[in-house]
């Protein structure tokens, strides 16, 4: 069977120069492949394939058939995706039909194409390979910073997650609906960017990615979201407004991103009335197959006040759990921004294992990490618990005095004369850098999450049993892959009696925390697999505990044995002799 269908159209506005509009005439002037291992990228007005050497045709899953259109003032070019499944020669007409003017070389390439098909297809499955959940947040403000920083979604790699949130939309109180906060950015309209439709187009060649919208977040603080969810006729006009804005847009769901209930402008009453606000557009969301997620706050006082954690647990398909931002400039002391554990209660451990007591399902929960670290500046050396001042330093791309992106961190420690060090917590499974002023004697500092806080992270979160992981956010990974590749990554996965782990061996140098997310996720599912096994064996093997292996207790299990033969025999006599009587 052949199915064949025309996904994306990207063309170029022609330049008239004022003239008049054209009448086109359409002409294919050349055929490629689309495989698992293609990078697609999307700009303002073209979508490019660039194929990669070591894709397979077994790898290919559409055809991009490039037209040139003609007129006597202007000529333009646009490029149609046809999504294929089980491509075979014979039903290769039906590509042809389906392709307007197609020229005798056209015909030729695709009937080439075809017999290659014939040879070997398989369906293909882009994505990460295993069977959890990597939710990947863009903050789509990333585009505006400068230089090596600026993101945009030509850069998104979709074959690393698995559900890919653009966040963020905001809330039009005024009119108890969904709004995007930067419509030149997100829209077509006025000659916009096209945001969304860009990232949900993706989904044409990675079927496998969901792609929500994220609505809320830290700048459109709390006080609207608790006014919106207090009126019943509130609530109902929002719900019907996401669900046709969700739809209208092509998202395949929607992110709750309310910081938070009952805090910041907030009231008490905030805790059930999100209750009511979720379980309104659970019911709505239903009717259309759209996924409904949240992102919950990590600290145990937000959770114990904002979230009625059991009933969202019902309600929502995952929880996107916000672990980090236990420590930051506001302590006025240096501290982890994402401590795994650590005394008390700010430590991710601590988190999860409040939630799930409260009623929060581990297949539902989504552990965050993020691809960032807190800065900090102090008159000591850096340690935790150091005094430090209330304000700190900024990078170069992300401009946010006591915050520093992964790709800023990385940069300066690939600089060897800068006199940044590093160390590592193992408490906290964090890494620290410093760097000393010997002029001031002032120490600046930063916590953050390297590969190997990642790995420790996920055979963590394997352990738990949770759904996965969610990053915050992936424009501050080293997404272009400028810094040297960490070597220590999977320093904590050590191969132990009858445990054979196959390391990864990292080639790839963008995406490092990301790809590792990935990697850890398969390596610690692998050693679990491993120790259970050897569990089942163990069992299977299992003598007498006490005295096993001596000469008495073996002489006592014959004994028991030879006492259970001798029984059997006699009531084996017993029914024969009362068979004959």
């Amino acid at each position: 069977m052949l199915l064949v269908s025309p996904i994306l159209l990207h063309s170029v506005t022609p330049q008239n120069n004022g003239r008049k509009s054209c009448m086109l005439s359409e002409q294919i002037i050349s055929v490629d492949l689309i495989s698992s291992k293609t990078a697609v990228l999307i700009t303002d007005q073209w979508l490019y394939i660039r194929s990669n050497k070591n894709g397979s045709f077994c790898d290919i899953t559409g055809i991009v058939v490039t037209y040139k259109h003609r007129a006597s003032h202007c000529e333009v070019y646009s490029q149609v995706i046809f999504k294929i499944s089980n491509f075979s020669s014979d039903r290769v007409s039906k590509v042809f039909e389906m392709l307007p003017n197609s020229t005798q070389m056209t015909r030729l390439a695709l009937v080439a194409i075809s017999l290659v098909f014939s040879f070997a297809l398989v369906t293909s499955k882009t994505g990460p390979a295993h069977n959890k959940v990597v939710v990947c947040y863009v903050s789509t403000w990333a585009v505006y910073r400068p230089g090596d920083g600026s993101y945009s979604i030509d850069h998104f790699n979709p074959n690393l997650c698995t559900h890919v949130v653009y966040a963020f939309a905001g809330l039009d109180i005024a009119k108890d609906a969904i709004k995007s906060l930067d419509p030149w950015q997100d829209l077509k309209d006025d000659y916009g960017k096209g945001g969304y439709e860009r990232l949900t187009g993706l989904k044409a060649v990675h079927p496998h990615l969901k792609v929500s919208l994220a609505i809320g977040g830290w700048n459109e603080g709390s006080k609207n979201y608790s006014i919106l969810s207090a009126s019943p006729e509130r609530r109902a006009r929002f719900v019907k407004q996401v669900s046709e804005f969700i739809r209208k847009y092509k998202f395949d769901g929607l992110d709750l991103d309310w910081e938070y209930p009952t805090q910041r402008g907030g009231d008490p009453a905030d805790k059930q009335n999100f209750v009511s606000l979720v379980r309104e557009l659970r019911k709505e969301f239903n009717n259309h197959r759209l996924l409904l997620t949240s992102a919950i706050g990590a600290a145990k006082d937000t959770i114990d006040n904002a979230y009625d954690v059991k009933s969202l647990g019902k309600l929502l398909d995952f929880m996107h759990i916000m672990c980090y931002d236990y420590g930051g400039v506001w302590d006025k002391k240096v501290s982890a921004n994402a401590p795994l554990r650590s005394d008390g209660v700010l430590n991710i451990e601590y988190t999860i294992q409040h939630l799930i007591r409260l009623g929060a399902p581990p297949s539902k929960i989504v552990m965050g990490l993020p691809f960032y670290g807190r800065t900090f500046i102090t008159n000591l050396d850096g340690y935790y618990g150091d005094a430090s001042m209330d304000t700190s330093f900024a990078g170069p791309f992300t401009r946010e005095p006591g915050f520093l992106g992964y790709n800023e961190i990385c940069m300066f420690l690939s600089n060897k004369t800068s006199g940044w060090t590093t160390s590592w917590d193992s408490r906290t499974a964090q890494g620290i850098a410093r760097q000393k002023d010997e002029e001031t004697g002032q120490t600046k500092v930063v916590t953050y999450d390297t590969a190997r806080s990642i790995a420790n992270k996920m055979k963590f979160a394997m352990n738990e049993g949770l759904a996965g992981a969610m990053v915050w956010s992936i424009d501050t990974d080293d997404f272009l892959g400028k810094c040297e590749l960490e070597t220590d990554t999977f320093s904590d996965f050590m191969e132990t009696a009858g445990i054979q782990l196959t390391i990864p061996k990292r080639t790839n140098a963008n995406y490092p925390l990301l790809r590792t997310i990935n990697e850890g996720i398969i390596l610690a599912l692998d050693e679990i697999d491993q120790q259970n096994r050897i569990k089942e064996q163990e069992k299977e093997n299992e003598i007498p505990h006490g005295n096993e292996g001596t000469v008495e207790s073996k002489a006592a299990a014959e004994s028991l044995r030879n006492l259970f033969a001798v029984v059997l025999v006699i009531t084996f006599v017993n029914i024969i002799n009362l068979g004959s009587w």
